[in-house]
């Protein structure tokens, strides 16, 4: 009776500690798959923004040549609409970097590389343009430099 009493005691108290750590590695195993689906959803937006800013910035490049060359011709008109179209994509691809990131600072570089494209078209001459455009693609850059280690 006490080998079996021992043997009854010993199998609850085995059960109680499998329990136990199997509850352990299914937290952590569930952790790292929330950790990695949260690092491939920054990747797809980041990615998205990043691809969506060099868009708008193609679209207000044309923008500024076709109003330059022929202000207020349909080619003018269509560039301008276009830009439009390019600057919401920027703008929900803004937001959902802004949704998915915890770095203050690549949310700053991500507003700054859309406000520095959405800023181009108003440009004065092609020196300005120019110049513009290179300071829309730099800040672009600055981005991807800075959230790119948080998904490495």
């Amino acid at each position: 009776m006490g080998t079996a009493l021992v043997a009854v005691i010993g199998t609850l108290l085995g059960s109680v500690v499998t329990h136990f750590f199997q509850r352990q590695t299914a937290e952590r195993t569930a952790a790292l798959a929330r950790a990695e689906q949260l690092r491939q959803e920054r990747i797809s937006a980041y990615s998205a923004f990043a691809g969506a800013v060099v868009d708008y910035r193609r679209g207000q490049n044309d923008r500024w040549h076709r109003q330059s060359e022929a202000p207020g011709s349909d080619s003018a008109e269509s560039a301008r609409m276009e830009s439009y179209r390019l600057r919401v994509a920027a703008r929900q691809a803004l937001y959902r970097v802004q949704l998915v990131c915890d770095d203050n600072a690549a949310v700053d570089l991500a507003v700054s590389a859309f406000e520095a494209t959405n800023r181009m078209h108003e440009a004065t001459d092609e020196a300005e343009r120019s110049l513009r455009s290179e300071e829309a693609q730099e800040a672009v850059r600055a981005f991807i430099a800075t959230a790119a280690p948080g998904v490495r």
